[in-house]
């Protein structure tokens, strides 16, 4: 009795001490999927198969294969690649007839992943040759946007064959030989598996995926002589846009009044023509803001059609007839462009809605607050159609200026009425104050920028010989710097052209950000390394 009652009191004690357990997962997978099988092997030569076959040591899925997944040479038809779903096997089957005596690669750059983490395979490449032996050539090198600090993503780099057939125009019609990608975090770049050769080097951000450089859309960079391989060689490549050839587009009748006329290009020098049958009709010519067209103004009068002819150094470049419709006619009317609590290096703008061509500058008031005449001038810029008054500003003022009836008028006789406007200023304090001094400059003149994040110039200053320039009552912020060397003396960046063979001005940004506060005098020192 007492045997049995003592076993149970173990038990009881047993029980009561048992800790709790609970199962786990063990420690979290960090590794990648592992290959354990090609067929065909990976480097194989003499390749003659229509598929693929990858086996992994785990479930894997693909991401943004269609990204990622470089083949070169490019392929005419992209392959197909399952399953969509996991799976520990991928089988890419081809849909084109292979080229004879042809090294292959497929780099499937961050698409392989696992199942459960999402653990990248790195740059996987399967390599094989359809003839005996792996071309193991390769060449290297960098991309860089021309002038933004930033480069895009997924850059194609490109190499085409420099044979009997090569001519500069290749680019447009015809696929590359060789291509790679920086894919989504790259701005360097490699192309493996080539052959022995003279090759044109070139850089694309393509926009349609097709490998073909179409300039209204693709950045491009290129290396300007052909490049021989085998190359120790790092070639660096600059992106840019091309400004394309002039080109109009269409034209149309806007208003009574107007006929705007859409275009490619740069309409600078290009000599627009309107006609009622012989006779040649006065216009004013201005831009239509943030768009590729033209205004083309003209007074009304009655005709059941007029004729458009748009001309580039005396040759004719394209013809239109304007059907006249019934529509209502512009009329003048003056908005404000600045704002009201000024900058000291900014000044009253005005856009006009029709052409300026009369001022009256006895008609036009400027005082201060204590109604002191302000000394002034005007500008207007006919494309722009601003009409802009330029003073010198003191701090902690008021300003008052008026418009009064017919200070300006417009191409058609229509004058404004009074318009009465306060400005105001700042203390000097509340801006700051930058020195910039340059080091290794390669050449001048220099256009020396302060821009926002998106590139947009906040400051600028031309220096033709001065190692040290300086930047007055600016706001304050933080600023990107960048030295733009002026080649051609334009005052302007201007990009490159590829079948002239032009790079772009060279662009070198200051490697940091300038912070610039109220009331600070900054001195930075900017050493140039390129």
């Amino acid at each position: 009795m007492y045997k049995k009652i003592l076993i149970l009191l173990i038990l009881i004690i047993t029980i009561g001490c048992a800790k709790r357990g609970y199962i786990t997962g063990g420690e979290k997978d960090i590794l990648p999927p592992t290959v354990l099988k090609t067929t065909p092997e990976n480097f194989s030569t003499n390749f003659n198969s229509k598929e693929i076959i990858i086996v992994f040591d785990e479930y894997v899925k693909l991401k943004d294969v269609s990204k990622n997944l470089i083949i070169s040479p490019p392929l005419k038809n992209r392959p197909d690649i399952t399953p969509y779903s996991a799976s520990r096997q991928i089988k890419i089957r081809f849909r084109d007839t292979l080229q004879s005596n042809t090294t292959y690669s497929l780099n499937f750059g961050q698409s392989i992943e696992d199942n459960n983490e999402g653990n990248k395979l790195q740059g996987y490449r399967y390599v094989f040759s359809t003839g005996n032996y792996i071309d193991s050539l390769s060449v290297s090198g960098s991309v860089k946007d021309a002038l933004n600090q930033e480069t895009d993503k997924f850059v194609s780099v490109m190499l085409y064959e420099a044979g009997e057939q090569f001519n500069d125009s290749i680019i447009y019609k015809e696929n590359p030989r060789y291509i790679t990608n920086t894919l989504d975090s790259l701005t360097t770049f490699t192309i493996e598996n080539l052959k022995e050769g003279k090759y044109l080097l070139v850089a694309l951000k393509d926009k349609n995926n097709n490998y073909k450089f179409e300039p209204k859309s693709d950045k491009i960079g290129f290396h300007k002589e052909l490049i021989t391989i085998p190359s120790e060689e790092k070639y660096d490549l600059v992106l840019f846009n091309e400004v394309p050839n002039f080109k109009p587009v269409r034209a149309f009748e806007e208003a009574n009044n107007k006929i705007v006329l859409g275009y490619e290009g740069n309409p600078e020098n290009k000599k627009i023509e309107l006609r009622n049958g012989n006779q040649i009709i006065e216009t004013k010519i201005s831009k239509v803001a943030d768009k590729d067209s033209l205004n083309i103004w003209f007074k009304p009068f009655e005709a059941d059609s007029l004729q458009l002819a748009v001309f580039d150094n005396d040759k004719l470049l394209k013809s239109y007839t304007i059907k006249r419709k019934e529509k209502k006619q512009d009329s003048l009317k003056l908005a404000l462009k600045t704002s009201k609590r000024m900058y000291f290096k900014s000044n009253i703008v005005y856009n006009s809605s029709t052409p300026i061509t009369k001022f009256d500058a006895s008609k036009i008031s400027l005082l201060d607050k204590d109604s002191v005449k302000v000394d002034f001038t005007t500008k207007y810029d006919s494309l722009l159609q601003n009409f802009e008054v330029i003073f010198q500003k003191d701090e902690k003022q008021k300003y008052y200026f008026t418009l009064y009836p017919e200070a300006l008028t417009d191409f058609f006789g229509k004058s404004n009425d009074t318009i009465t406007t306060e400005f105001s200023t700042q203390n000097y304090s509340d801006y700051g104050n930058l020195k910039l001094i340059m080091q290794n400059l390669r050449e001048f003149p220099v256009i020396v920028q302060l821009t926002d994040n998106n590139g947009k110039v906040l400051e600028e200053i031309y220096s033709e010989q001065e190692n040290t320039v300086e930047f007055f009552n600016i706001l304050p912020n933080m600023y990107n710097l960048r030295i733009i060397y002026d080649s051609n003396r334009n005052k302007k960046w201007d990009t490159g052209n590829y079948l002239q063979k032009l790079q772009p001005e060279k662009v070198i940004y200051y490697p940091g950000k300038i912070d610039l506060r109220a009331n600070w005098d900054v001195e930075q020192t900017f050493i140039l390394k390129e």
